[in-house]
């Protein structure tokens, strides 16, 4: 029997939110048969329009059992529909998994299905989820998070990591990156991963700034001192230090170990689980000087963030 996929949708869904059917399309595709039945489901059936005034046939809640729901995500605030939240809660008890792409969050935590969980959402409206829902886990740097039955992901295109996700769990990882590889996306970003690069986030205006952090994520495993990085734009210590912070908000220091940290955990998400090689690998150097930077900037200890990954959260 195919898996039921339900995408639940409403007035003002997100339309980019349907891109995360594609990775189930092609599932089907590839095994030559209907391994999912996918359906987009509304609270009263027909049309229903989306934020960008795209019109799309609906189904209503069905009695019998969804493998997966799936909710999707919207530009402004939840739907003040209570049928909406009645049907999604009838039908997650039945459910094998719920999810949410993005701000779909809010509908799940408004529905009372993320009550205890550990969940992430689009990083610009983290904060105000776990303002609004304090029975909510909140962990804003997240691509996806899983916490028992319950998935949820970060904002726009993070849909199609959740979804690739997914179908790894249904179908196995060749089969996911098979897909990854038709879609033409990076197989696979892991939970775990930062909905931001360091690189992006720092954003220094100078050409040489950008080229003492290029520098730096190239050569990681150097000791990448004030000196070292001043010495590669020809600029004094001193006078690099206070541009750099002028121009990322960080110091030399922290900015590197931010770097070092994407490294970190790209290569537990690439499936490395030596702690001590990870240490060596992104430049930290040994174990406990990565242990602190992790606790610093996540919160938890590296062992905890590859249980994690293994586990698949």
């Amino acid at each position: 029997m195919p898996r039921r996929i339900a995408l639940v949708v409403f007035p003002g869904f997100q339309s980019l939110d349907l891109a995360a059917l594609g990775p189930f399309e092609l599932a089907n595709a590839s095994a030559g048969e209907p391994v999912y039945e996918i359906e987009l489901v509304s609270a009263e059936g027909g049309p229903v329009a989306s934020s960008a005034g795209i019109t799309l046939l609906t189904r209503g809640f069905r009695r019998t059992p969804y493998d997966t729901l799936l909710v999707a995500g919207m530009l402004g605030a939840a739907p003040a529909d209570p049928a909406l939240y009645t049907q999604l809660r009838r039908a997650a008890a039945k459910a094998r998994r719920v999810a949410s792409i993005c701000t779909g969050a809010f509908v799940l935590a408004e529905a009372g299905l993320l009550d205890g969980c550990r969940a992430t959402t689009h990083w610009a409206r983290a904060r105000d989820l776990a303002q609004r829902f304090p029975a909510v886990k909140v962990e804003d740097d997240r691509i996806f998070i899983t916490d028992g039955a319950v998935w949820t992901s970060a904002g726009m295109t993070a849909c199609i990591d959740l979804a690739l996700a997914l179908v790894d769990a249904d179908l196995g990882p060749a089969v996911a990156k098979a897909i990854a590889r038709k879609l033409v996306v990076y197989h696979r970003r892991g939970g775990g991963q930062s909905q931001f690069s360091a690189l992006s986030e720092l954003e220094p205006a100078s050409d040489r700034i950008r080229s003492a952090l290029a520098f730096a994520k190239e050569n990681l495993r150097e000791p990448l001192s004030v000196e070292q990085l001043a010495e590669v734009v020809h600029w004094s210590p001193r006078h690099f230090s206070r541009a750099f912070r002028s121009e990322t908000g960080y110091s030399p220091a922290k900015a590197v170990e931010k770097l070092r940290l994407e490294a970190a955990r790209a290569l537990i998400d690439a499936g490395h689980d030596s702690i001590g090689r990870i240490a060596a690998e992104s430049g930290f150097g040994d174990e406990d000087r990565m242990r602190r930077a992790f606790l610093r900037a996540v919160g938890k200890p590296p062992q905890v963030v590859l249980r994690e990954v293994r586990g698949g959260v």
